[in-house]
């Protein structure tokens, strides 16, 4: 009996793995396809319809940008007072105070600071296009769009889409300079004995150029996963008004889930650069 009770949790097990590979890569393919479709619109029409089109990216900007920017530098200033200044009087001590730039560089600059923001940006941005776009699907406006021959993707997804890329983008390049200059302002004050030029000079010698291009590249596709993913969901299907929350939810485990993944690319990529 306990060798046929443990053939079934295998058997269950085995399915059960297998149901969870097949749905995963069955919405890996349609998040693909939706993100191609809308990387085309985008190429092709930027400029189509641009008096209408062009307001919604810059209120995509404001609305996921510069709305977070206090968030954003609150969060900042805590993170270089409580790491990045820690980080610094700890490896004064040690004696390891050449190793402070390539630190911080690697900690904020490569990793942490890029995540972080785009956790940020899908907490107040990506959860509010679900909701707004479920709710559109929801109530027929999408319907009644489709119906004017107005496309749907150019319309509502490629706002959202520029304007979280480059919300993103410039949300994580404050980050990465308030919390550098709150690390020094917090060494400071525990009297380590680092000027400021001597601190930002080996900021500057553990930098790169590949780190720039790498760090516009990393936060621009954070921005664009969560929006793709945020937008697939909240147009992929009619939906009922009480199904959003659920759609909402599953939206950003998945935002979350790729972003994390593309974060492991990137730590690929600076290995080999």
């Amino acid at each position: 009996m306990v060798i046929a009770a443990t053939k079934s949790v295998w058997r269950l097990y085995r399915a059960t793995t297998g149901n969870w590979i097949v749905r995963g890569m069955d919405l890996l393919r349609e998040l693909g396809a939706f993100a191609i479709i809308t990387t085309g619109v985008t190429i092709t029409k930027f400029n189509t319809a641009r008096r209408v089109v062009h307001p919604l990216i810059y209120e995509q900007i404001w609305r996921a940008g510069v709305r977070l920017f206090a968030m954003v530098a609150f969060i900042a200033a805590a993170l270089g007072l409580v790491i990045v200044g820690q980080t610094v009087s700890l490896l004064t001590r040690v004696g390891a105070q050449e190793y402070i730039g390539t630190v911080m560089v690697t900690v904020v600059m490569r990793e942490l600071g890029p995540l972080l923001t785009a956790l940020l940006v899908l907490a107040r941005a990506g959860t509010a296009n679900v909701v707004e776009l479920g709710t559109a699907r929801a109530m027929g406006e999408v319907e009644a769009l489709e119906a004017l021959g107005i496309d749907t993707v150019h319309y509502l997804v490629m706002p959202r889409v520029i304007g979280l890329a480059v919300s993103v983008f410039c949300l994580a390049t404050y980050l990465m300079v308030i919390t550098f200059g709150c690390g020094w302002l917090f060494a400071f004050v525990q009297d380590v004995p680092m000027t400021l030029v001597e601190y930002f000079g080996q900021l500057g010698q553990a930098m790169r150029w590949q780190d720039f291009l790498l760090f516009a590249w990393k936060t621009a596709l954070f921005g664009g996963i969560i929006a793709v993913v945020s937008c697939y969901h909240g147009l992929a299907r009619p939906l009922k008004v009480e199904e959003v929350s659920g759609v909402t939810t599953r939206a950003v485990v998945e935002a979350v889930v790729g972003c994390v993944l593309l974060d492991a690319v990137f730590i690929v990529a600076y290995l080999f650069v």
